[in-house]
Parts: C-alpha cells; sequence; structure tokens
C-alpha cells in the first residue's frame, strides 16, 4: 500500500517537475506572478497599514491590555 502512494506523489512530482523545466512562456508568467504578490503582500502592507499598536503604546503590557479591552468590549 505504501509503495503505491509512494509512487503516486513521485509520479506527480515528476509530472510538475518536467512541466515546469519544459516550460518557456510559462516561467516568465510565474515571474510576474511572484512580482505581483511581493507588491501586494510587502509594499503595500508597508504602505497602507502601519502598526498602530506600536505607535500608540510603549509596552506590550499596554498593547495585551488594549487588545483585551477591544476584544471583550460589549457594544
Amino acid at each position: 500500500m505504501k509503495t503505491k502512494i509512494t509512487q503516486f506523489f513521485k509520479f506527480v512530482y515528476y509530472l510538475y517537475y518536467d512541466g515546469f523545466v519544459n516550460m518557456k512562456v510559462g516561467k516568465t508568467l510565474w515571474l510576474l506572478i511572484a512580482i505581483k504578490l511581493f507588491v501586494l503582500f510587502v509594499i503595500l502592507k508597508w504602505l497602507f497599514f502601519p502598526d498602530v499598536l506600536q505607535e500608540k503604546f510603549h509596552t506590550d503590557q499596554q498593547r495585551s491590555q488594549y487588545i483585551l479591552n477591544q476584544l471583550t468590549k460589549e457594544n
């Protein structure tokens, strides 16, 4: 049973590996996807989502107390 599962995963791995190695246009598309994800998750976070807790509070105790109050307050 283990050998069939192992063979299956090896087959899937080599299928994708061989497909990726023989790509021409696909590598460029993967590079564009990687650049886009980098811009979305790193650059935009840095520009538009500052670390508010770090700016408002000086100690971890103050930060944790603020978060606890925000999570447990009733509307």
